[in-house]
């Protein structure tokens, strides 16, 4: 979505030269309203993505920035703190940003429009004055009714501010004559749900006040390039999709390995835990993505129906294809870190899970009988998402009277962060008179060929609100089906409370008992420290 063009690709590779980058229209006007303005999601992410925006110039000229909280401020206030904190999270999670590289003309178009709001949310009188506040932005900067609710709050709350939103009629779109007179949209944040009740409940309370277009549900999964480009190195090479089925492919590792703890989170993650945290939502979303069926065409509406395909497609996971772990004491990065139990706001004998890893199946003509496994914990040895394809093994026949010993495996890696980038690894042969092979990797980086903006991960999402495109978002029936495949997992965990959960240290890859869920199939997970991942040997 950036205004720059692209860089050409680096010199040692020059014989293509990318075409010029199709620029992003600026977005509708609007008016946004943020619940929970003073909230840290505001200023970690929204915040920073809106600057962004506003920096390649994709925000609309007409556009007010509302915040809402139960902190008594202004929007003087409200603006100097969230320039303050702009300093530390613009760019792509950098802790330190030099004030002098803001851009003061793109911070400055977005601060004149700030408004701060005070008030309950669960109060009908708040919705009152945030009406009046509408009807203002619209009155003084044409913003033409149209208007985005942003929901950073507990998602205790979800229902209830929509609700109020409805009986205010600040989610109505249409005029006395029933015509579209502007539109009104509501994001709403993780977790959407707990379990595949408490989804089922959640969606149909906002769908008694939306209608499900009205509705978006926000991943930040989705808003990285990397993610979205699946698609196109999919269904844009016709070299790829030929072998992306159960006939070549052996099977699909997804991980996202975090280095970092649980933080300030440890209420949060003692409510919660990885599995709900983190599988339903980000990494279904990168499995959907990865197995879905071709789309007629790239509207909202087929996509999203054919990873819609895939979800329901998945068999519930039974309680034996999946492991749980807890990181304890170790050592990341040189630095001693405290274990789990030990964190603030966590129970000295909580079994809360901060690592899961699963085995799931696709009951389909494409994918019958190749497993997908899926894992993700914090304070593992190395921060890293990735998508691992491994192909089938070729025949080993024909080497059979050579000094060759074993035929390596061929890897397609998808690294959706922090190495933004896609790996081919395959075998060859070394020079020499006898047959020796050796595993080597063609490796293209997104660094090496296009220009990077600052970027938190929110700014094609919010963009994609303001314009009206869902396809990034989920819809109701995919996030019941997400929490479906996981629920025999969760009630087995809850039911067994008194069973211990493994501990892992703190800098490693998981506990053991992961390692065991692909053993048992002859299989391996990739090394996380990237220990043996193609290079040269």
């Amino acid at each position: 979505m950036s205004n720059k063009q692209p860089n050409r690709i680096p010199s040692a590779a020059q014989v293509v030269e990318l075409p010029p980058q199709r620029l992003a229209e600026p977005a509708d006007p609007c008016a946004m309203v943020i619940f929970g303005a003073t909230g840290d999601l505001t200023k970690r992410l929204v915040m920073p993505a809106l600057y962004n925006l506003s920096h390649t110039k994709v925000l609309p000229e007409q556009f007010v920035l509302i915040g809402v909280a139960r902190a008594a401020g202004t929007a003087e206030s409200w603006r100097d703190h969230l320039y303050d904190t702009l300093k530390t999270y613009v760019g792509n999670g950098a802790t330190e940003f030099d004030v002098a590289s803001i851009d003061e003309a793109a911070w400055k178009r977005l601060a004149e429009r700030m408004v701060y709001v005070q008030g309950d949310l669960t109060k009908p009188e708040l919705y009152e004055k945030l009406r009046d506040a509408l009807g203002e932005a619209e009155k003084n900067h044409g913003t033409k009714g149209n208007a985005i609710f942003y929901l950073a709050v507990a998602d205790q709350l979800f229902g209830t501010v929509v609700e109020q939103l409805g009986k205010t009629k600040l989610t109505d779109q249409n005029d006395q004559n029933g015509k579209d007179r502007f539109w009104r949209r509501v994001v709403i944040e993780k977790p959407f749900g707990h379990s595949l009740a408490s989804a089922r409940q959640l969606n149909a309370r906002v769908q008694r006040t939306l209608h499900e277009d009205q509705i978006f549900r926000i991943d930040h999964f989705l808003g990285k390039d990397t993610v979205q480009s699946i698609m196109a190195f999919r269904f844009a090479n016709g070299l790829f999709e030929p072998i992306w089925n159960r006939d070549r492919i052996d099977h699909v590792q997804i991980t996202a390995a975090e280095t970092v703890g649980v933080e300030q989170r440890g209420d949060f993650y003692e409510a919660t835990g990885a599995l709900r945290d983190m599988v339903p939502n980000h990494l279904f979303t990168l499995l959907s993505m990865v197995a879905m069926e071709p789309p007629t065409s790239f509207d909202a509406a087929s996509i999203r129906t054919k990873k819609a395909e895939v979800l329901a497609a998945i068999p519930a996971v039974k309680p034996v294809h999946a492991v749980r772990g807890q990181y304890g004491a170790g050592k990341m990065l040189g630095e001693s870190v405290k274990a789990y139990r030990q964190e603030a706001n966590v129970a000295p004998d909580s079994n809360v899970e901060t690592f899961v890893a699963m085995q799931l199946e696709i009951d389909n003509w494409r994918w019958a009988g190749v497993p997908f496994y899926v894992r993700t914990g914090k304070h593992m040895s190395r921060r890293m998402t990735e998508i691992a394809i491994r192909f089938k093994q070729a025949p080993y026949t024909a080497f059979q009277d050579t000094a060759v010993d074993a035929l390596r495996p061929n890897w397609l890696v998808l690294r959706i962060a922090p190495d933004e980038g896609i790996s081919l690894e395959f075998e060859v042969k070394r020079p020499g008179p006898i047959v020796d092979l050796a595993a080597v990797k063609m490796d293209f980086r997104y660094d090496d060929w296009f220009a990077k903006e600052p970027n938190v991960g929110y700014e094609t999402l919010l963009y994609d609100v303001m314009i009206g495109d869902p396809t990034l978002f989920m819809r109701a029936d995919m996030v019941e089906q997400t929490w479906r495949i996981v629920q025999p997992v969760l009630d087995s965990w809850a039911e067994d409370r008194a069973a211990e959960t493994p501990i892992y240290q703190a800098g490693s890859s998981g506990p053991s008992k992961a390692e065991a869920l692909l053993e048992r199939d002859g299989r391996r997970w990739r090394p996380v420290d990237g220990s043996t991942d193609g290079k040269p040997s």
